[in-house]
């Protein structure tokens, strides 16, 4: 099977893609694109995977950057001259380069991926942001380094994630928001248990616009297309072991 890339037009001309679940090596519980080191599939087989993403974007696969995701606000900024090795066990959620040929990704199974493009001054960048990092400030910190980095006109994709349908989340989640802005409380509506429902790729988008970040949503949710999306949610509320990646990448 043929690598499912789904990409958009705000990030055009540059090489870019959502990469869905289809196309891979894995079996069973990862069937098909797991791109996750830090799950339990066979590290060959996750080899093998990102190997196809990478020489899907053009590249060979020691050209694939990735971090090691811990739900933070760190920003790591690649000059070149790393070793991918060790950035790929650095502490971080989001990649930014100005680096041709060197493709920067992030890994999610829920969360937003979001793809950050000034193809104009050469800068991209890559986030991982669920509502933790979202609401500590992984995108303001990706949106200042890619500033720093020489960035002004700046285009952002959310990728995949889970829709508010999907995500329904406590009261004391909700207090989270509302104690840092009670103006968040239009990111969360009612559900059909009577728990809030939260709405992370609005929140991230309405986040993004303030930034002066001209973004979208691409409007997929992860947690209600299983044939083609990994996701925490369903594999926990499916009782499942583990579950896959799903893997978003953009190269200058």
């Amino acid at each position: 099977m043929t690598l499912e890339i789904l990409t958009h037009p705000a990030l055009h001309p540059l090489k870019h893609g959502f990469f869905t679940r289809k196309g891979g090596a894995s079996s069973g519980l990862f069937a098909g694109l797991n791109c996750g080191r830090g799950s339990s599939d066979q590290k060959e087989i996750v080899a093998i995977n990102r190997a196809r993403v990478a020489a899907a974007l053009g590249l060979p696969p020691e050209r694939l950057a990735t971090v090691n995701q811990t739900h933070s606000d760190k920003v790591v900024t690649l000059t070149g001259s790393e070793d991918l090795d060790a950035v790929a066990r650095t502490e971080a959620d989001a990649i930014v380069t100005t680096v041709p040929g060197l493709a920067i990704a992030v890994l999610t199974a829920d969360c937003q991926p979001i793809l950050f493009a000034d193809p104009d001054a050469g800068v991209i960048a890559a986030a991982h942001a669920g509502w933790r990092g979202a609401l500590d400030g992984i995108l303001q910190a990706t949106v200042g380094a890619m500033r720093d980095a020489g960035a002004r006109d700046i285009r952002a994709v959310i990728g995949p994630c889970i829709s508010q349908r999907a995500y329904e989340v406590s009261e004391d989640f909700m207090d989270r928001f509302l104690i840092e802005d009670e103006g968040y409380a239009r990111f969360f509506s009612g559900g059909p248990n009577g728990r809030p429902m939260f709405d992370l790729p609005g929140f991230g988008l309405a986040t993004l616009r303030e930034l002066g970040v001209d973004a979208e949503w691409i409007g997929h949710c992860t947690y209600s297309d299983a044939a083609r999306f990994f996701s925490y949610r369903r594999a926990t509320h499916e009782g499942a072991a583990d579950y896959g990646r799903l893997i978003s990448a953009i190269t200058l």
